[in-house]
């Protein structure tokens, strides 16, 4: 198998349910839910015997927690030995833009912009509806940037986060490129 470092904490097993040997599966917070069947996980820590890599093969549900069943755990015994347990991922079986929604990954890192340098740093993430944003608290003061691949350049392992915000976004720019020109309305 590959290292540690190709793996990601994707989710946690919170309950059993039922007696066939299926299991809720809550996101890990700040993400979305990424279980899905026919994914290959391993939940740890793992049993001293048995298996350590299991296949979902059934995943139900909405939101952030899953209805999920595994290839080769079929009662409620059996899926009682895995609640509390952290479900792991392949990196490259997650989507490419996993780093957009992972708030605890961006909590605390510098964000530097294209072309205005230095922003501070991601102080809070507020989960909406189309997007998350960030909030980012320095010298700039409060910027609110959104998680989007449009405006998010690169999210490094280390060091500061690269973004090109579009004009307006940080206080004190609004007015400067529209005080000259005229309103929509009031041009004839």
């Amino acid at each position: 198998m590959s290292s540690i470092g190709a793996y990601r904490s994707i989710a946690k097993v919170i309950k059993t349910h039922g007696r066939r040997g299926e299991v809720v599966v809550a996101a890990r917070r700040g993400l979305p839910s990424l279980v899905c069947a026919g994914m290959q996980v391993a939940l740890v820590p793992p049993a001293l015997k048995g298996p350590r890599w299991y296949t979902v093969q059934t995943c139900t549900g909405e939101g952030d927690s899953r209805l999920v069943g595994f290839e080769g755990v079929s009662d409620l015994e059996a899926s009682a030995k895995l609640v509390g347990r952290t479900v792991l991922a392949r990196v490259e079986d997650l989507p490419c833009d996993l780093y957009l929604h992972d708030a605890l990954s961006v909590m605390g890192r510098d964000v530097c912009d294209e072309a205005r340098g230095p922003l501070g740093l991601v102080e809070e993430v507020m989960q909406g509806l189309a997007n998350d944003v960030w909030v980012v608290r320095g010298t700039q003061g409060e910027v609110l940037v959104p998680a989007v691949e449009q405006i998010v350049l690169e999210v490094p392992e280390e060091g500061a986060i690269r973004v090109d915000l579009p004009l307006g976004l940080v206080p004190g720019e609004a007015g400067k490129d529209m005080e000259d020109k005229p309103l929509a309305s009031e041009e004839g």
